[in-house]
């Protein structure tokens, strides 16, 4: 005989806390896009990441509610769904806003100017990190690594990429999405709100008219990385926390013109050049440890 979640769940000693349930109108409509997901895979186990971006379309974060939903469709318990959903830093746990507005200020991006912008949107949306405008419309965050070094610093919102971003451009960028402007990201598909983005990502297809083409362009990617790993300071457009936000400038500027933004003579991080190691430092070979007598 086959136990429900929630008897599962007494089986195991956990406690349970009622979650209210879905109107009829949505458990059905859910339910029908449920199946569609799970007839996708030979294991109904394997589409609980799916299902949580669904429920998550419907509320714009995974609530109790979704957690139950997710767990009755597929035979788990609510401990077993929680894990996931806790696990996954796209999956919020509460409300949040109609775009998620997230700087990386992973290494390459940070000293190219992520912890300037990120720092000044903070200051300009009156948030901290994980926190909603009054207005609902943003939610700012710091983010990691997106595999956009080359197109350092970047912004995602609701995970479409604004390549090359300054303190200015992000700021006007904030300003028009709460305003309701359109704003276009540098590649990719055009912009959507987080409930629409996670629909798409539980699987079902983009019907907004041109979803799959559009953006903009990213522009030319930048050698900054590149010249930072072959200690070449002179062209990095390098930007301390500290020191002011970055201004609009042109990439990759030759090597004799110093950007406005640049670091100061003298003032570099342990990021602006590479240390000598054992690797690139002939006079000083790393070899084995020897043995105390030997």
């Amino acid at each position: 005989m086959t136990t429900s979640s929630s008897e599962r769940g007494v089986s195991l000693g956990m406690p349970q806390l009622p979650a209210p349930a879905y109107p009829d109108d949505v458990r059905t409509r859910l339910e029908r896009d449920a199946r569609e997901v799970i007839a996708r895979y030979p294991d109904s186990r394997s589409a609980l990441l799916p299902l949580l971006h669904l429920v998550q379309s419907e509320e714009g974060h995974v609530t109790r509610t979704g957690m139950q939903f997710c767990a009755d469709v597929l035979d788990l318990t609510t401990a077993e769904v929680t894990a996931v959903a806790t696990f996954y830093t796209m999956y919020r746990r509460r409300p949040s806003g109609d775009y998620q507005v997230g700087v990386c200020t992973n290494t390459l991006c940070a000293v190219m100017g992520g912890d300037a912008i990120f720092e000044a949107l903070q200051e300009h949306l009156a948030v901290g990190n994980n926190e909603t405008t009054d207005d609902g419309k943003v939610t700012l965050e710091h983010i990691e690594c997106n595999a956009a070094c080359d197109f350092a610093p970047v912004v995602m919102v609701n995970w479409e990429f604004f390549d090359n971003q300054t303190v200015r451009s992000a700021k006007r960028l904030v300003d028009d999405l709460r305003a309701g402007r359109e704003v276009t990201p540098t590649r990719g598909a055009p912009l959507c709100t987080f409930k629409e983005t996670a629909r798409v990502l539980a699987g079902f297809p983009d019907e907004r008219e041109g979803a799959v083409a559009g953006g903009g362009s990213a522009g030319p990617a930048s050698l900054t990385g590149l010249r930072l790993a072959k200690g070449e300071t002179g062209p990095a457009r390098v930007v301390h926390p500290r020191e002011g936000g970055p201004q609009d400038a042109p990439r990759d500027a030759a090597p004799d013109a110093a950007p406005q933004d640049a670091v100061p003579p003298g003032y570099l991080s342990s990021h602006d050049a590479p240390q000598d190691t054992s690797a690139s430092d002939p006079a000083h070979p790393a070899g084995p440890v020897a043995e105390e007598g030997e």
